[in-house]
């Protein structure tokens, strides 16, 4: 399918008699204060073409309003990769997260994918089957009702066949592949770090390409523990680029180079095995040339 999300117009209005800009939307084009405070805030309004945030700008006669779908805006390059009546797969940029937080509640996957949906049926829903870091871009799948979530995540292990991530990380890696086995566990500051009485989490990884200061791995996760791969890259001492906060000085490529770009995985439907991939970021091999 491949097709982008967003684009579609809302609702425009062309301003009949002078007033602030939140007071046309919200009486003009009938959304509740609470909304029209975060379509400003989420850069979502634009006057005469031009995204404007301030409540109260002063709107002039003529002035064309147009509320636009987060979905429509530049953070929101979301392609489809497969819909049905039962999934929905996405390619997720980086730095966006999968679903809200106490701090961000709009600017996330899953309001994207809501919205793009609800465009056609006002009573559609979506369920989190599984999530990628705000920072990693790459492959996720979304349920349209409960049933088909419940039958993915209960089973997800077992229907996992290969979840594959490309990561370039700092300095040459020790052995071409291997596989390594720790045990995780997250503290109160939400980092996740290496404990004996953690959890297991199971990481492959296949160089693809290397210089003197960077490898670029083909990495394959048994397990999907929180910030799993970023966590053993830091304990083998080498860290994945952009990864501040798993010891890595290097933002070469002011991003987090970690980008799940293949998901083989059995349809607990149909039983057959279902594949999706996607291009791996030129940057991440131009980086290692």
């Amino acid at each position: 399918m491949n097709m982008h999300l967003g684009g579609i117009m809302k609702n425009k209005y062309i301003v009949d008699e002078p007033m602030i800009l939140i007071d046309a939307i919200v009486n003009k084009l009938e959304y509740t204060h609470k909304k029209a405070k975060s379509l400003l805030t989420n850069e979502q309004v634009y006057v005469n073409n031009r995204i404007v945030t301030k409540y109260n700008y002063a709107l002039k006669l003529k002035d064309e309003v147009i509320i636009k779908s987060f979905n429509s805006n530049a953070i929101s390059n979301v392609k489809i990769l497969f819909e049905d009546k039962n999934i929905i797969v996405v390619e997720k940029p980086h730095n966006l997260l999968t679903i809200s937080t106490t701090d961000e509640k709009e600017k996330t996957l899953y309001h994207i994918v809501s919205d793009y949906l609800k465009e056609r049926n006002k009573n559609a829903r979506i369920f989190v089957i599984h999530r990628l870091d705000k920072e990693t871009s790459g492959i996720i799948m979304f349920a349209k009702n409960e049933k088909i979530k419940k039958l993915y995540q209960d089973n997800w292990n077992d229907l996992i066949r290969y979840r594959g991530y490309a990561a370039v990380v700092e300095g040459i890696m020790p052995k071409k592949e291997d596989t390594i086995t720790l045990n995780l566990q997250e503290n109160d500051n939400m980092k996740v770090y290496v404990n004996k009485t953690g959890k297991e989490a199971i990481t492959s990884y296949k160089v693809m390409k290397k210089n003197k200061d960077y490898s670029l791995l083909d990495v394959d996760i048994k397990t999907g523990r929180k910030n799993q791969i970023r966590v053993t890259m830091e304990y083998l001492k080498h860290p994945i680029i952009g990864d501040k906060k798993y010891s890595s000085k290097n933002n070469s490529l002011k991003r987090l180079a970690l980008h799940a770009y293949k998901l083989i995985i059995k349809n607990p439907l149909t039983n057959k095995i279902d594949k999706y991939e996607i291009e791996i970021p030129k940057s991440f091999y131009y980086i290692v040339k």
